[in-house]
């Protein structure tokens, strides 16, 4: 029997243990984010869809990692201090964690399992082929802030490239479909 990502414990960016199921009901777009990254500015687009939509029911969740060359190497407090004070984000931001590898967290091994596709790939593969980082698993997160939707009822409805951005109409129409559900 799989469980379901709402069912995997999570870690709050201030430390409480916590499940996805606290967000049960809504439409969930969960992001591995990073605040040294190229796409960093992502959290400006994340921030501003979080705000058009969570009166319907949307809510984003970053999910730090330092995966990938290094690029969120603060701790939990730096992070949130960054996303606030740059971005005003007022989603909620998790604790660190793994997105690939050994120690990848039960939550991203169960959303990449589940949706190992990715919607959007775009001129990102390539560029990283070309700095010479290319996944051991094609099913791998490809870098910082991809980005998988779970619907109102808890299941995994779509996967979205780095190349995704938040005002993308691939990503809007399907957050959209998802909060009509």
């Amino acid at each position: 029997m799989t469980t379901s990502p709402l069912d995997i414990p999570v870690k709050t960016a201030d430390g409480r243990q916590t499940t996805l199921a606290e967000f049960r009901g809504r439409v969930m777009l969960v992001v591995n984010v990073a605040s040294k990254c190229g796409l960093t500015v992502q959290y400006e687009g994340l921030e501003k869809l979080f705000e058009a939509k969570r009166d319907e029911g949307l809510v984003v969740l970053a999910f730090p990692a330092n995966d990938f060359m290094g690029q969120e190497p603060g701790t939990e407090a730096e992070i949130v201090e960054f996303c606030t004070s740059t971005y005003d984000v007022q989603f909620p931001i998790f604790a660190k964690i793994s997105v690939k590898g050994e120690a990848i967290h039960p939550l991203y091994r169960s959303l990449t399992a589940t949706a190992p596709d990715a919607i959007g790939e775009g001129p990102m593969r390539d560029r990283l082929k070309g700095y010479g980082v290319v996944p051991d698993n094609a099913a791998d997160v490809l870098w910082n802030f991809e980005k998988f939707l779970i619907g109102r009822d808890g299941n995994v409805a779509a996967r979205f490239s780095p190349d995704v951005t938040a005002d993308d109409g691939r990503l809007v129409s399907a957050i959209e479909r998802e909060l009509a559900r």
